[in-house]
């Protein structure tokens, strides 16, 4: 198997408890499998489905047990069957083991390679790790998880658990807290990591499309002087990802031939001007460049004459106090300078500086040359990273630093030069102001965004949803998105004016939302008000009727959640409240009964009095539905 090319089964939780989020592990999962036909056409994935209502699985009918264990998909080539099998996932109905799951998966990893790919086979596990697993028939839990610890790092097998605790309604505490302290077990005993997540955001980062190994850019001396030198190597921290290079293709094979592969290649031919049939030998070229009307010959040889060519090698040019150095003067990727590993004096002579860096707030700008024949030099500040594992030596981080050239200041003109009829008024600086503030990634001193756990933007081809990327559901008791107690409504009320401009007068089907705040918007006629909420409702009942196992469910939440709020703004509660009691009586009991506990799921309720002082519904039969539905309208 080829560097960076990794074999992937990935264990899946069908049970009942996780039926809330299984769309969006369907998504994860479609979308990790996508990538890899685009990133790693060589990778190798296997599906399992944990909580089935089936048992098939080889262990099954060999030893006997692990059942309700499905193998879904063999560990095979990537391919587009595999985004089919992952996009349509069964629901079970019965409480899965994944202690016998993580199981399948080693033997399924083991049948197919054997002793070789170490370290390039991986197992995935999504669960919620809600219900006890079965006792072993000799030992205790424990002993079994040291001993398939054992087993993996015998073959080299890593394990990634992804630990969904989105919403545990009765929910046993302490069976939850067992099963976790075995999968830390793991983690402690082998090559795993444990990731628990709670959103939806959080989800679509936490499943790695694949794990690069990593690569020294350089090996040798940190030259503090001409007579102390300590050895480091020098690894990339963080690297821009990118789409591979697109390549030429052609349909013009016959489809007869099974061995084409319909790429196309470009040659180039030279000929001479004088003699327009003669094709010019490489070793007959020198390449040209123009200097006015003149053409003049520089030969490769010339080339390397003139070429700069620094020597191999870092070294410290001095310390500067760390204020010095701005956080916007980073340019590059972050590169890691660790001593060289089992060297006892590298370790202690760079944990000795980083710390003394560290006391007196030093940053040290260093000259770099990665390579030998390297064609440029790089400048950049050092800065010290003290370890908090003992296991772990002390490292430096290392940025690089633009040159003059590099820098470019733009001067823009103060707002106040403006003539007055240009300034803002009070509710548009209040409604800017709110507009920065919701961009604050921190506002609780806590990161929204984590970079673990968030997907690389730029890889996502297809648009996510609005409820994929909202995070974790709000209660939608409470106003929205708002930083204080107006922001919400001042940012509603000017997504509908922006809306106004367009005279919609019906909802479609490409953006129904979007079509609904325009006709909430419009005020050349009352009319259209109740026209919209009447269009939205017949839409949502139509998106239902013509559900096809769940499909349609994402698109009829968003439907409703605009509804909602359209009916608290323009105060008809008792419009919205008696459509979705409707719904509820008329459906309840057919199959789409899971619509209302995926209702429930997202906090989606009735209106209640606090929200709108039209409505009839209390607070607390509000966030009893659909439980109880004894309400007079």
């Amino acid at each position: 198997m080829a560097r960076n090319k990794e074999a992937v089964v990935l264990l899946l939780d069908v049970g009942p408890s996780m039926h809330s989020v299984l769309s969006e592990v369907e998504s994860v999962c479609s979308m990790l499998v996508q990538k890899k036909l685009i990133f790693g056409k060589s990778d190798e994935v296997g599906v399992v489905l944990l909580g089935t209502d089936d048992t098939c699985n080889e262990l099954q009918k060999e030893v006997g047990g692990y059942e309700h264990i499905v193998v879904l998909r063999n560990i095979s080539v990537v391919d587009g069957n595999a985004v089919d099998f992952l996009q349509n996932l069964p629901r079970g109905n019965f409480r899965g083991d994944f202690i016998d799951a993580i199981v399948v998966g080693i033997d399924l990893l083991i049948k197919k390679f054997g002793p070789t790919n170490k370290g390039k086979q991986r197992i995935c596990l999504m669960t919620d790790a809600r219900y006890p697993i079965k006792a072993p028939y000799e030992g205790t839990k424990e002993d079994q998880v040291n001993t398939i610890s054992q087993m993996m790092q015998t073959h080299g097998i890593r394990l990634d658990c992804i630990v969904i605790r989105e919403k545990l309604p009765e929910a046993d505490l302490r069976v939850m807290e067992e099963n976790d302290n075995l999968l830390d077990q793991f983690s402690r005993k082998a090559i795993a990591k444990i990731v628990h997540v709670d959103s939806s955001t959080s989800l679509l980062g936490a499943l790695k499309t694949r794990n690069i190994s990593p690569v020294t850019v350089f090996r040798g001396d940190l030259e503090l002087s001409s007579t102390m030198k300590i050895k480091v190597w020098v690894y990339k921290k963080t690297s821009e990802e990118k789409f591979p290079t697109l390549k030429k293709y052609s349909d013009k094979a016959p489809s007869s031939d099974k061995f084409a592969t319909y790429e196309v290649k470009v040659d180039y031919e030279y000929k001479s001007m004088e003699d327009p049939d003669k094709v010019v030998p490489p070793e007959q070229r020198i390449r040209g460049y123009r200097y006015g009307p003149q053409v003049v010959p520089i030969s490769s040889a010339e080339w390397e004459a003139v070429k700069f060519k620094p020597e191999k090698g870092v070294k410290l040019l001095g310390f500067t106090d760390a204020s010095n150095i701005l956080r916007h003067y980073y340019m590059k990727d972050v590169y890691i300078f660790v001593p060289e590993p089992g060297n006892k004096k590298a370790i202690v002579a760079v944990s000795a500086i980083a710390r003394a860096m560290k006391d007196m707030n030093k940053s040290a700008i260093l000259r770099c040359v990665w390579r030998q024949g390297q064609g440029n030099v790089v400048i950049g500040v050092l800065r010290p990273n003290i370890s908090s594992v003992d296991n772990i030596p002390d490292s430096f981080y290392f940025n690089v630093l633009p040159f003059v050239e590099d820098v470019r200041e733009f001067q823009f003109p103060s707002f106040s030069s403006f003539p007055s009829s240009w300034q803002p008024n009070e509710q548009q600086q209040e409604a800017a102001d709110n507009l920065v503030k919701m961009l604050d990634l921190a506002p609780s001193s806590k990161e929204v965004l984590q970079p673990d756990y968030t997907p690389n933007p730029v890889l996502e081809k297809k648009k996510s949803s609005k409820r994929a990327w909202r995070g974790k559901p709000s209660t939608f008791s409470e106003k929205e998105e708002g930083v204080d107690g107006e922001a919400s409504d001042i940012q509603s009320s000017n997504l509908m004016k922006d809306s106004s401009n367009i005279n919609v007068e019906k909802i479609g089907n490409l953006n129904p939302v979007q079509d609904f705040e325009a006709m909430m918007a419009r005020r050349d006629s009352s009319k259209w008000v109740s026209k919209a909420i009447k269009d939205m409702q017949n839409h949502v009942s139509d998106l239902l009727e013509n559900s096809y196992d769940g499909d349609a469910y994402s698109k009829a939440i968003e439907c409703l959640v605009a509804l909602r709020k359209g009916c608290i703004l323009e105060q008809e509660p008792k419009e919205f409240n008696r459509y979705l009691l409707g719904l509820y009586e008329k459906w309840k009991d057919t199959d789409l009964a899971n619509f209302f506990e995926l209702l429930s799921s997202k906090s989606l309720t009735l209106i209640s009095q606090k929200e709108a002082s039209d409505s009839n519904v209390t607070e607390e039969e509000a966030k009893n539905f659909p439980v109880k539905t004894e309400l007079k309208f």
